[in-house]
Order: C-alpha cells, then structure tokens, then sequence
C-alpha cells in the first residue's frame, strides 16, 4: 500500500486512495460510523432500513434515476451495514469516477425519506426478516451474537425485528441519520484507476451538505457467553460454540486468527480432518474470529444430523482442550501461508482494497501496510498461539443450537468437557 494517500478534508471528512494503475476500473465508496452498535434498543434495525431508504430517492433523482445512471454507464451500486459501519459503494469504469462520487454524495445527503416510500419499503425489510428467520443458518449465527453480548447492542440483529421495523417511524430514521451521519463520521475511499487530488477537490466539491453528527460513540461490549436452544423439526441440527475473542487492535489479534486457521480454516484443519474425513459427521464444519473495535467472539460452526450431535460435541470439546497444550511447526507454518495469502490476494481486488483501506482508518486511524501485516503474521509463534487458545478457554462458552437437539449434551456437560484443569 505504499502509493495510499489520505487526506481529512477541513469538515472532517477523510478521503483515502490506493491507486492500481493497471486497471481500467476504480471502486469508490463511503464507510459510514453508523450500524447497529449504534443503536438504541426501541430503534434497533434502523441502521440497515436507512440504508436502504437512501436509494428511495433524493432531491435530485428518483429511485429510477439512481439505478438507471449508474448501469447506464455499465457500473454497479450497492450497499450494506453490519455492527459497527455501513458502507455505500460502486465500481465504475475510471472515467466515470466523479459519476459515482456524485451519486453516493446525493443519496447520503439529500435523501428524501419520503412517508410514501417510508411504508413501502417498511414491507422490504419486512421481507428480508422473515426471510432471514426462515433460514436456520441465519437465525443461529444472530442467536449465537445475542446470546454472546446479551441485552447489548452489540448482541442485537443488523436487520432488527418486525416488530421494531412495524413500529418505526420516519422522524426517528430522519434523527438518526442527523446525528450519525456527519463527515467526521465518513471515510470516502477509492481505490483502481484513481488520482488522490482529483477525488479530494471532487469531495470538497461535493460533500457539503452533510449533518453535523452529534451522536455518541458505541458503548463499550462486555461478552458474556451462555446457552441458547431451539429444538426444532429441522433436517440438521445447527449448531455455534464460542468464546470471547479479541479486538482488531489487540496484542493477539493475529494469533487468534493462526489459531483459527489451523483449528478450523480449511481441509488440513484439526476440525475438518477429524470430523469430517475420519469420522463423517458433518458436511460443514469451520472456525471464525469476529473482530470489533474493542472487543470479539471466536466460533465454531457445525452442521450435523440429529444422532451425529452427540459424538460431535464431545470431539469438538477435545479440539479446543488438545490446542491449548501442543501446537506443531507444520501446522502454524500452513496456517500463515493461509493467512498470508488472503491477505494478498485480496490486493487484486479494488473492491476489497477499497473496503480493507476504509476499514484501517475507522479502526486504526491509518493504513496498515501489507508489509507490516506479514510480518506480524510471520511473527507468531507456538506460544503465542498457545496463549490465545488457553485465553479463550478461560472465558464462559456460548452455546447455540437449533434443530432436533434431543442428543446435544446439557450446557454443563460441555462446560466441563473445556475445563483446562
């Protein structure tokens, strides 16, 4: 990343480039300090309804106008918001640049919220929960947050409730946004065929009619872990162990993710070499660290028939105990090789270089270079990766199961099987 520049424009407004001048491309977005960590609990789900009321139309363009000017060019125009951002991109040929700069500027700072538009797309997000609650591999991963960080938002779903979405109105969407979406808020980042000066004087320009942003910053998460079940006449049983993990700025970040590698990241893991390829109990069986500004949660998921559940557990209990006590050179030797190379390959992708630089300065306040990346990674070692584990043992499980559980052992049971003693 050594040709990344940055520059915070005199409203607080930051805007980063990584230029690839082998392309013929440039993805372009804004990063909003905006999702449902933000939120209150009577307005949970607002941070995703305003994402999507923001393509509904703006002073200068209806929703037509929107989608029609940014494919009449052969663009692409998306978005989505998860716990601590929302984010509102586009990939375009570079000289349709200022196009798509254009565009993102108007739908975040004119957006009409018209009442009309309000009520009918009240009824998409509508849709898109109950979607979301007719597939178990959605419900399980929202169950497994909120049963980690309960009465919390960072427990709370993106998408909210129906019944919170039923009960929102407009005014309480138009002061979120008043509070949440100011430049000093906002990262505009680019990266492909781009020039850092061009999309400055483009973004003062252009982004001059935002909020001041008077909203408070998220309060700090405590996990907490627990049991959640729903036994249910499903084909599989669904089911997420956890711990508490760690933040993207903590010390074993990086071993964390090591760890999960070797654990549960591919067809050489622990995980998938003894469940799956020895004993077939699982089609799907993997491990994820889930960082966030000042906390995490690590987790196991696996999908398992009913009978099958009950000699899942007692090995995945095995697993996490036998990687607190003996870790190999071969192993922590596949697993950067691993880590390093989505850390690189994700170069060759403006979108995700575009995305990884936003992300940097919300969380960091800077870019990180590749460089410096690898070598943390090639920095870790057996006892690091030790450490980490014997640090997510120390922590109170999360359980999270839902389908026929009849044979999934008592939360007790599992607690005593990842006793360290």
């Amino acid at each position: 990343m050594s040709g990344v520049r940055v520059t915070t424009l005199a409203n607080g407004l930051r805007v980063a480039t990584d230029p690839v001048e082998t392309v013929e491309t440039a993805s372009v977005g804004v990063w909003v300090e905006a999702g449902s960590r933000f939120e209150t609990a009577r307005m949970n789900g607002v941070s995703h309804f305003l994402e999507h009321m923001v393509f509904k139309g703006t002073k200068r363009r209806d929703a037509r106008a929107i989608a029609e000017e940014i494919e009449a060019v052969g663009g692409h125009l998306n978005a989505h918001t998860s716990r601590e951002y929302t984010a509102f991109f586009a990939k375009v040929l570079k000289e349709d640049l200022g196009l798509a700069v254009d565009i993102i500027a108007d739908i975040l700072q004119e957006p009409c919220i018209d009442a009309v538009e309000f009520a009918r797309e009240r009824s998409v997000v509508l849709q898109e929960i109950m979607q979301s609650l007719d597939t178990p591999d959605d419900i399980i991963f929202d169950r497994f947050q909120e049963t980690a960080f309960p009465s919390q938002a960072l427990g709370r779903p993106v998408l909210g409730s129906a019944r919170l979405i039923r009960g929102m109105d407009r005014t309480g969407m138009v002061r979120y946004r008043e509070e949440h979406y100011g430049p000093s808020r906002m990262i505009l980042a680019a990266s492909g065929r781009v020039d850092h000066d061009s999309l400055v004087a483009l973004a003062e320009k252009t982004f001059t009619r935002l909020p001041a942003a008077t909203g408070k910053a998220s309060r700090k998460a405590s996990y907490e872990g627990g049991d959640w079940r729903d036994n249910r006449d499903l084909e599989q049983v669904n089911l997420v162990f956890g711990f508490a993990g760690v933040g993207y700025q903590d010390d074993d970040f990086y071993a964390l993710s090591i760890l999960s590698a070797l654990l549960g990241g591919g067809m050489s893991s622990r995980l998938f070499q003894e469940v799956r390829e020895k004993r077939g109990l699982v089609y799907s069986i993997y491990t994820f660290p889930a960082s966030y500004s000042d906390i995490g949660v690590f987790g196991i998921y696996a999908g398992t028939g009913e009978r099958e559940v009950e000699d899942l557990v007692p090995i995945i209990c095995e697993e996490m105990v036998s990687i607190t006590k003996a870790v190999g050179e071969d192993e922590i030797a596949r697993a950067r090789a691993q880590l390093k190379s989505s850390v690189l390959m994700s170069l060759e992708s403006t979108s995700a270089r575009c995305e990884q630089l936003a992300r940097q300065l919300m969380v960091f306040g800077r870019p990180i270079p590749i460089t410096e990346a690898v070598a943390r990674i090639d920095a870790v070692d057996a006892e690091a990766v030790l450490r980490t584990a014997r640090r997510l043992l120390a922590s109170k499980p999360t359980v999270a199961g839902l389908g026929p559980i009849s044979k999934l052992e008592s939360y007790d049971r599992i607690v005593e099987r990842l006793s360290v003693a």
